[in-house]
């Protein structure tokens, strides 16, 4: 019989029809993706002009290179790291070790690849094997979801999430029933949550603007800015990797399907869209332009940036005297003195940079922003009923003093 725990936490994203029907929604608006960025009409919004078959999808090749990819990244995680930090506390009163070394594989991953390019790799073929990649990255989440489900049947009750135990086995396979699964010391959800996705899509872009070269002899203006800006925001969550480790999804969510497809497949296959978009859709930007959009990332990262650091150096000490709190141990001062979720505001100024690149003319490159403007919603919401149980009149009154979400005077 399966571990149960007290009190169920309430059911999310729908309950077990919403469940059901995001299994197959994702990964199907992923390959809407991939299809409608090297279509000739480039919509977001209608059916593509055609559906690939089995033979299109399936390649033994790419299942190679993903197996590949994911042992490599798994190697690189075991190396020794620079700092072992500890996670939060558990129900069983324990913590958790972690290796802080997400930086060091992103920089030995370029090393790698490097070489391999001097040696004759033809990274600029990687373009042309999206679709069955992504396709293996699907099937390789699927199935490991079903692995980790099976494996929190026989999990002790610490272990498990206050999510993912409905009891109903789609919401929970979806929605994850443990909350941190591991084999001796590798943690799952830890590894995929900063490693295979987020490395892999910025190699995804370097393929991509590799490509350009190839076709019209230099990357564009606008490839190159695609580039850089989301090769600084991974370079950043992985140079400040432990402060991952007192999030939602480390210390609240059960590892299942959302995550594990999150992490595998949909961060990699449609955080690149942008550079996939520019590739087969090229689009002039002037220098003026491209100054404006440089601005407006660097005024996202830098509201990203400090919301984080002040965030990080409260949680880490509460009485330093750069961030003042509340008798509860609210922060209330800087960028969380002006909205409850600054971060989430400078993610949403740097997601309109990435997108403005690619002209006005076509919606589809846009998809970041309007899906990433739901998910923060949607995650304001949970982190807002959280905080409520949490903190209690403490919470009240930091939201009587701090009335707006997201975007001071909107939302």
């Amino acid at each position: 019989m399966a571990p149960t725990q007290g009190p169920r936490a309430p059911l999310e994203f729908g309950g077990p029809l919403g469940a059901a029907a995001l299994l197959l929604l994702l990964p199907a608006t992923m390959f809407h993706l991939l299809l409608a960025a090297r279509s000739g009409p480039a919509r977001l919004l209608g059916p593509p002009a055609s559906l690939p078959g089995l033979e299109v999808l399936w390649s033994p090749r790419a299942l190679l290179l993903w197996l590949a990819w994911l042992g490599l990244q798994a190697a690189l995680y075991l190396l020794p790291a620079r700092k072992v930090a500890e996670g939060q506390e558990l129900k069983d009163k324990s913590r958790l070790r972690y290796p802080i070394n997400g930086f060091q594989a992103l920089v030995l991953t370029a090393l790698l690849v490097g070489l391999g390019m001097s040696a004759g790799l033809p990274l600029g073929a990687l373009p042309e094997m999206l679709l069955p990649l992504a396709f293996v990255a699907t099937l390789t989440a699927f199935i490991f979801s079903l692995f980790l489900y099976m494996k929190a049947q026989v999990a002790p009750v610490s272990a498990l999430a206050p999510g993912g135990n409905s009891g109903n086995p789609i919401y929970d396979f979806f929605l994850g029933r443990e909350l941190n699964p591991r084999i001796c010391f590798f943690d799952f959800k830890y590894f995929c949550e900063l490693r295979p996705g987020l490395i892999g899509w910025v190699l995804i872009n370097l393929a991509l603007l590799m490509k350009e070269a190839e076709l019209r002899g230099s990357p564009s203006l606008a490839m190159w800015l695609v580039n850089g800006f989301q090769l600084l925001y991974v370079g950043d969550a992985l140079w400040h990797e432990e402060a991952v480790l007192t999030t939602m999804d480390i210390t609240h969510d059960g590892f299942g399907f959302m995550l594990a497809f999150g992490d595998m497949a949909w961060v990699p296959f449609t955080y690149s869209l942008q550079a996939q978009f520019l590739l087969h859709h090229p689009q002039p930007l002037g220098l003026p332009m491209a100054s404006v959009i440089c601005l407006i990332n660097a005024t996202g990262y830098y509201i990203f940036r400090g919301a984080n650091s002040q965030k990080n150096t409260f949680r880490k000490n509460p009485s330093d005297p750069r961030v003042a709190a509340t008798g509860r141990k609210l922060l209330v001062s800087g960028w969380w003195g002006m909205v409850r979720h600054p971060n989430y505001l400078g993610d949403l100024i740097m997601a309109l940079a990435w997108s403005l690149p690619c002209g006005v003319s076509h919606l589809l490159p846009y998809f970041y922003l309007l899906y990433f403007t739901a998910l923060l919603v949607h995650r304001e919401a949970r982190d807002e009923r959280q905080c409520l149980q949490k903190y209690g009149l403490a919470w009240q009154e930091y939201c009587r003093r701090v009335p707006y979400r997201i975007m001071p005077y909107i939302y």
